[in-house]
């Protein structure tokens, strides 16, 4: 249906396998909105959307049956079928939790968490640089405070939306409108800037820097190749935007302190390394369930 403005307004059912812990997912989300880009009410999340030039939003919300609901206002109605398979990437819904307990059942720590939490997900992100920008900004502080950081960039260098909704205001900035700018003066260390820049840079040389690789360990090297990008940063743009099931970043200590308690000993990243060596090639969703455990 086409609204005023030629803005088309689409519902769109997107199926998932049982069971899908929406919850978790939601507060996922909620913990790292960005103001201006994304909003959660009560059940739904909503986030301005940019893709090929075309602006948008789209809210989703659960539905009847093993669904959600999205709702897409968008320019353009040939965007939809990219636009839900992003978001279909976002929210992992192409996952098989079952096939996926079944492949943790020999370790009882992984197995015990499954059980207690079976509909987890990955939570991906909606664009490759986004995500690569908020891993920067989060490095050595905390989520909450990364968020801030995020937000004064959206609303200093992000394009408006063209027709704002409800709180959502902004598109994220893109590559070419970072590249140049002085970060600094948002507030963060100028080392974590300069880092923020050459991601730019990068992205705005190699405009496929964010997709898929023909392995993990590529994509690693590529994405290390950037200046002040470490390890822990490279592996977990992996598991988030390039959906690497075998992403692991095990210097992480949220997913140390998680496994030293429910282990009762203690782990250095080495030694979680070679812990996680049984849960290949599903380490980002051992990850994902041990950072929600901790």
């Amino acid at each position: 249906m086409t609204l005023a403005h030629d803005i088309h307004h689409e519902a769109i059912r997107l199926a998932y396998r049982p069971p899908y812990d929406w919850a978790a997912m939601l507060g996922f989300l909620q913990l790292r909105a960005i103001p201006g880009i994304e909003r959660v009410d009560g059940d739904s999340y909503a986030r301005t959307i940019s893709l090929d030039g075309v602006q948008g939003t789209i809210r989703v919300r659960p539905a009847r049956g093993n669904a959600l609901q999205a709702t897409v206002r968008v320019a353009r109605a040939d965007a939809l079928p990219a636009i839900i398979a992003r978001m279909r990437r976002v929210l992992d819904l192409d996952s098989d939790p079952v096939v996926l307990a079944a492949r943790f059942a020999h370790d009882p720590v992984l197995a015990a968490l499954i059980a207690a939490r079976p509909g987890l997900r990955v939570p991906g992100a909606w664009d490759g640089f986004e995500l690569a920008m908020r891993a920067v900004l989060g490095q050595q502080i905390t989520v909450s405070a990364a968020i801030r950081l995020a937000g004064k960039l959206v609303a200093t260098h992000g394009a408006l939306l063209a027709q704002p909704e409800d709180g959502l205001t902004h598109v994220f900035p893109t590559p070419e409108a970072v590249a140049p700018a002085e970060l600094a003066v948002l507030g963060m260390p100028r080392s974590r800037a300069a880092t923020l820049s050459a991601v730019a840079a990068a992205a705005v040389a190699d405009p496929n820097l964010f997709e898929p690789g023909s392995s993990l360990d590529d994509a690693i090297t590529r994405l290390r190749a950037i200046r002040g990008i470490g390890e822990w940063t490279a592996q977990y743009i992996a598991l988030r935007q390039l959906r690497e099931p075998d992403a692991f970043p095990s210097a992480d200590i949220g997913l140390i302190r998680a496994l030293e308690k429910l282990e009762s000993r203690a782990y250095t990243p080495k030694q979680l390394l070679a812990r996680a060596e049984s849960w290949r090639p599903w380490r980002a969703y051992a990850a994902q369930h041990l950072w929600s455990a901790g």
